[in-house]
């Protein structure tokens, strides 16, 4: 065998072309990693300062509405090109026009923080989704990628913002590519999207940022009646999911019908929650609840904490505050959980667990990256009830979710609805006309 056919053998190779497919990921992936998670490690620890400041100073709570101001007016006068948040990525994704302006990254960075600081009840993914992306795409410009590199690039975006504000990297790589499309997995970007999240996690970790981390106490024998009553929990947190999605829909096409100035928007909204919070006496149902979220796996909650953070956090960002869903539904499902315990005889912890990361699933549409996430967190024993748990409620909370733009690739329930290429947006507007 002389060179010429071995070097023509080598190049007929597949493997060759995905060696260096592979390089230049990681190198892509090394790069938006770092940044996103270095980014990712200063939010969590403005966070925690703004809450801090926050819980010490609760006379900043009566400055919601100017809070809520300064997020309107920002957004009015900088950000009409990034208001629609994480829609914007997932539209950007499917039908490409122009790369996603920067801007995004420091106005929903802003944003989050004022919400937090003056009160308001939101999340952290979707600020650092948006981040993720919206630094992943100058990428595309930098290194000119193709539309389906590009593609890939904001996947990265996506995996690297998730997994480094939640510390859970295997689901951050699955939830970049089971959010794009409604019962679809994208496999031809799971090296870079698993990369991305590995990376963006490990430069977060540098920065001596923790995560909180949770317990469940005790797993129940997995026999065909357990296994009934995680479907029972699953239906109930699934149609607690579609309950969160469509008041936060409700809540926003409200503000958006009866108050045409968007800046006031937030100001009103603002007075709202910041009456509310003084009338109920607690701050137990602004921020992110992370301390009930904890005390949800080992004491008994009030039956209404589920439904009071579901109805704040949903206003909150029907009104034009900046933050994610994501920790709210946490707060929401492990509350639920916590509560379910009065008719389903499953252990507490096991039951706010599955509730954790179940009304996400049903609220976000990715029920495989919610099961890998609960797994992640709590740990394998309780693997068959999460997911369980996840794609029942998956199932349940029907063709809704917080993200209008997603499209449908494959019908949960083919009885119900047969089309594909929707928008879940679609969806809602065919009902409507009916």
């Amino acid at each position: 065998m002389n060179i010429k056919t071995i070097k023509d053998y080598l190049f007929s190779l597949e493997q060759i072309p995905t060696l260096f497919y592979l390089f230049k990921w990681i190198l892509i992936c090394a790069l938006i990693g770092s940044i996103v998670g270095s980014v990712s490690a200063f939010f969590l620890l403005s966070l925690e300062w703004a809450t801090n400041w926050r819980e010490t100073h609760l006379w900043i709570i009566a400055l919601l509405p100017l809070g809520g101001f300064i997020i309107g007016l920002s957004y009015h006068l900088y950000g009409n090109s990034v208001v629609k948040g994480n829609n914007l990525l997932l539209e950007e994704f499917h039908t490409p026009k122009k790369v996603i302006p920067f801007r995004m990254a420091p106005l929903v960075l802003f944003g989050t923080i004022v919400t937090h600081l003056f009160g308001g009840s939101a999340g952290r993914e979707g600020t650092a989704v948006q981040i993720g992306g919206a630094i992943a795409d100058r990428f595309t410009k930098l290194l000119k990628l193709s539309n389906r590199d590009r593609r890939i690039v904001l996947i990265v975006g996506i995996s690297a913002g998730f997994a480094s504000v939640f510390g859970t990297p295997l689901a951050g790589g699955i939830f970049a590519l089971e959010v794009l499309i409604l019962g679809r997995i994208r496999l031809d970007a799971i090296i870079p999207s698993f990369m991305g999240a590995v990376f963006a996690n490990y430069f977060c970790e540098v920065w001596n940022v923790s995560h909180t981390h949770y317990h469940i106490s005790s797993v129940a024998e997995m026999n065909p009646v357990n296994l009934l009553w995680a479907l029972l929990a699953g239906i109930i947190f699934g149609l607690v999911a579609m309950l969160f999605s469509k008041s936060t829909h409700f809540w926003s096409n409200l503000f958006k019908k009866h108050i045409k100035y968007p800046p006031l928007r937030p100001f009103v909204g603002g007075i709202v929650l910041a009456i509310a919070v003084y009338a109920i006496g607690t701050t137990k149902y602004i921020g992110l609840g992370i301390p009930t979220i904890v005390d949800s796996f080992n004491e008994n909650l009030n039956s209404y904490d589920f439904l009071l953070k579901l109805l704040f956090t949903s206003f909150t960002l029907g009104a034009g505050f900046k933050g994610g869903e994501v920790t709210p539904l946490f707060y929401i499902g492990a509350a639920l959980g916590n509560v379910l315990i009065w008719f389903i005889p499953l252990p507490m912890g096991l039951l706010a667990g599955m509730g954790f990361v179940a009304v996400f699933a049903g609220a976000t549409n990715t029920p495989i990256a919610c099961t890998v996430m609960g797994i992640e967190l709590f740990g394998i024993e309780a693997g068959v009830f999460i997911a369980l748990a996840c794609s029942t409620a998956y199932l349940f909370s029907g063709h809704t979710g917080v993200y209008s733009s997603q499209i449908i690739g494959s019908p949960k329930n083919t009885s119900f609805l047969r089309e594909k290429g929707l928008h879940l947006s679609d969806i809602k507007n065919k009902r409507q006309k009916k």
